[in-house]
């Protein structure tokens, strides 16, 4: 079968579409043919030996996928082949196959297509378990959103919304603005041209947000984290931005704040059923048109290198896809 391969850490530019040999089914496991695969920061990490964890070379790189269950391992009871899916798989989405543990398998409903569930699972996933279960957000409370063009960024715009939050959408560009605008956020800051803190404190009438949501990290979550309300709760998604900060601890004292951390697939293997109760109510949101989905474009599998720099370059507005099938 045809696949992306890694076979060394380096730029995504090292990466090669080759022939390798197709998965067997093991205990556990089930065989997922991929239609498409959803590309994510974490990828672009995965391939240079920068993320938390790294795979033995080779390897094929790819952390989402959607597609049709080919074949079971035993042991498999929750699915069997002609099922339409979506798996979180850590590696291995950006090929015509992929093993995948059962327990990282999910229904996906007819209605969606596979294109579009190639991009829900891990940024939706992650959005909503910060929100909902790490957050703690409530209705009506107000929700400031770092990087709120990009894919979990996004996500996080409109699920807070769905929620019953009022978003404030934080991006470098008034278009990237205006997305997050038509997704649900009420109020918008250009960190690239207005001071986040003062225009944080102006738009909440100087109480601040209550929930931070931080995919950036950087000098941003220093000036979030300065802006939050009294008993905000920070929320440390991601490094997008490249550097990894420290967060003063007198901040959150001074505030009865709290910075909390989370690492979707890891809690996903974790404790996989509340995940999978997220994900329903994700399905079904998109299914109410409550949140749509924004696929910026889709890519060819040996286009895969260039999705990969554009999303390190941080250019993207929503989701890239590969479409494998």
């Amino acid at each position: 079968m045809q696949a992306l391969l890694c076979t060394s850490f380096a730029p995504v530019t090292g990466l090669t579409v080759d022939r390798i040999d197709p998965p067997v089914a093991q205990a556990g496991k089930v065989i997922i043919a991929v239609h498409a695969a959803g590309v994510n920061f974490p990828d672009v990490l995965i391939v240079q030996g920068k993320y938390q964890t790294r795979p033995a070379l080779p390897f094929v790189p790819g952390s989402e996928a959607a597609g049709v269950i080919l074949s079971t391992g035993k042991g498999v009871t929750r699915f069997k082949a002609g099922d339409r899916v979506v798996a979180f798989t850590g590696t291995g989405a950006f090929a015509e196959q992929v093993s995948v543990n059962e327990d990282q398998v999910f229904t996906l409903p007819e209605q969606i297509d596979f294109v579009t569930g190639a991009g829900v699972l891990i940024t939706y996933g992650t959005a909503y378990h910060a929100l909902k279960d790490r957050g703690r957000l409530d209705p009506g409370e107000t929700l400031l959103v770092l990087g709120a063009a990009g894919g979990v960024g996004l996500a996080a715009v409109e699920i807070g919304a769905s929620m019953g939050a009022r978003v404030i959408a934080c991006a470098s560009t008034p278009q990237k603005l205006a997305l997050a605008a038509e997704h649900g956020a009420v109020a918008g800051i250009n960190y690239a041209q207005e001071d986040l803190r003062s225009r944080a404190g102006e738009l909440t009438g100087g109480k601040g947000p209550d929930v931070v949501f931080d995919p950036v990290g950087g000098d941003l979550n220093l000036a979030a984290l300065k802006s939050i309300g009294w008993g905000g709760r920070l929320l440390v998604v991601g490094f997008a931005g490249g550097d990894i900060q420290s967060i003063p601890a007198n901040l959150l004292l001074l505030r009865n704040a709290a910075a909390v951390g989370l690492l979707w697939g890891n809690s996903l293997r974790a404790d996989p059923r509340p995940h999978a109760e997220n994900l329903e109510q994700i399905m079904a949101w998109i299914a109410q048109g409550r949140i749509r989905p924004e696929v910026e474009n889709v890519y060819p599998l040996d286009e895969a290198t260039q999705a990969l720099q554009h999303l390190e370059a941080r250019r993207a507005r929503g989701k890239l896809i590969l479409k494998i099938k």
